[in-house]
């Protein structure tokens, strides 16, 4: 059986540390699938599990970023403004492939309600008048 993201193009695959909500804060390897329209993380290697998808739709921005001498830490904030910090070794640039993908989804979609509201309008060279 094929899942979602393996019908999608994927901009990025790989391993990601994700800290975990409880009392500890542990951080967790995930297995992430980075494509134009979202990010699947996955508990096993395999992406044999139930997988993680968090829609870009649903992401409101990528924050925090911060480097130490081995990692990248950053912050996805969620339109519901509920955050999930992530950590990866600094050479593989998983927050500037997840920020890429973020701006082109939001320009895909700022380019779909422009192409909506011209139709609503009429045709494009004609304005209307109050």
């Amino acid at each position: 059986m094929r899942t979602p993201v393996a019908e999608a193009r994927v901009i990025m695959e790989g391993e990601l540390e994700k800290r975990s909500d409880n009392l500890l804060q542990l951080w967790k390897k995930k297995v992430c699938v980075l494509t134009p329209d979202s990010l699947s993380l996955f508990a096993d290697g395999h992406k044999r599990s139930k997988g993680k998808e968090l829609k870009l739709q649903s992401i409101k921005k990528l924050d925090c970023v911060e480097r130490t001498g081995k990692y990248v830490y950053f912050t996805i904030v969620t339109t519901d403004d509920k955050e999930m910090d992530f950590r990866c070794p600094d050479e593989s640039c998983w927050n500037a492939a997840i920020t890429m993908a973020l701006i082109d989804f939001q320009n895909r979609k700022a380019v779909q309600l422009f192409r909506a509201r011209r139709q609503d309008t009429g045709s494009p060279g004609k304005q209307h008048s109050p």
